[in-house]
């Protein structure tokens, strides 16, 4: 069955907004966070692949550890990647079936493994992870949400840069359907540029969501000795509308059996 089309209609045409969407500075604790599971790699972590990158906010602070090679599916995403991280490589790739001609210490895989909406996709990029990856090795993957914590609510953003743009988006998840494999997330977005214009956009993506066993099962059907973890540091704790603390993120760990 050929793998469903990947739609990111907002990175694509607002890329150039995404620096201040999405800012560099809120990715420092996660990327630390990923640093310190990169560590524990059997194997000493140089070499690191990380499929889905986006812009490149979470390689920003990574690069200082690691050297870095960066693959996502949106060339304009790859062009503002490029001018924030000139010092990785960048490549163009569907992250269920980019095949570079190399092998890894480590791959990373952050939300962006949320546009995947069904078990066969996700289990072609953990297949994609694992051929990349070394022997003794490993491949982290950090879903937005699973079954189990996943709960609707809304969420809003507020930045503003020296420019004199201003970025407002606001969010809402929500699941019509819990015996599927996905939910909705509306996002809308007002953009003030320098000259006081408005651009008013929005849409609406379908977002994977599998419980923890799935995930487990998946990972170790791809080959990797699979393990789950909590990831408790503040970027979960954030507020996400409901009045509650978000709960914890699961991040689920691949290991790649050999020396």
């Amino acid at each position: 069955m050929k793998a469903a089309p990947i739609d990111k209609r907002f990175c694509r045409e607002l890329a150039e907004w995404w620096p201040l969407i999405s800012p560099v500075a809120g990715h420092e604790t996660r990327a630390a966070y990923l640093a310190t599971l990169l560590h524990s790699a059997g194997i000493a972590v140089q070499d690191v692949l990380e499929l889905g990158s986006g812009d490149g906010e979470t390689a920003a602070h990574l690069k200082h550890h690691f050297a870095l090679t960066l693959v996502d599916l949106n060339p304009e995403m790859l062009a503002a990647s490029r001018d924030l991280n000139p010092q990785c490589r960048h490549f163009t790739g569907d992250m269920r079936s980019v095949r570079l001609p190399e092998r890894f210490d480590a791959v990373v895989i952050g939300e962006s493994i949320g546009h995947l909406t069904s078990e066969e996709d996700l289990l072609a990029t953990c297949v994609t992870a694992f051929e990349h990856c070394r022997p003794g090795g490993m491949a982290v993957f950090l879903p937005g949400h699973v079954t189990e914590t996943y709960a609707p609510g809304a969420g809003s953003f507020a930045a503003d840069d020296d420019d004199g743009r201003s970025a407002r988006h606001h969010t809402w998840t929500w699941d019509p359907n819990p015996r599927d494999t996905w939910v909705l997330t509306t996002h809308a977005f007002v953009l003030r540029h320098p000259d006081g214009t408005l651009n008013l956009d929005h849409e609406t993506r379908r977002l994977g969501l599998f419980d923890r066993s799935t995930w487990l099962a998946v990972l170790s059907d791809a080959g990797f000795e699979a393990s789950a973890v909590e990831d408790d540091t503040e970027d979960d704790t954030e507020n996400d509308g409901t009045g509650e603390p978000a709960p914890a993120r699961t991040v689920f760990i691949g290991y790649r059996p050999g020396r």
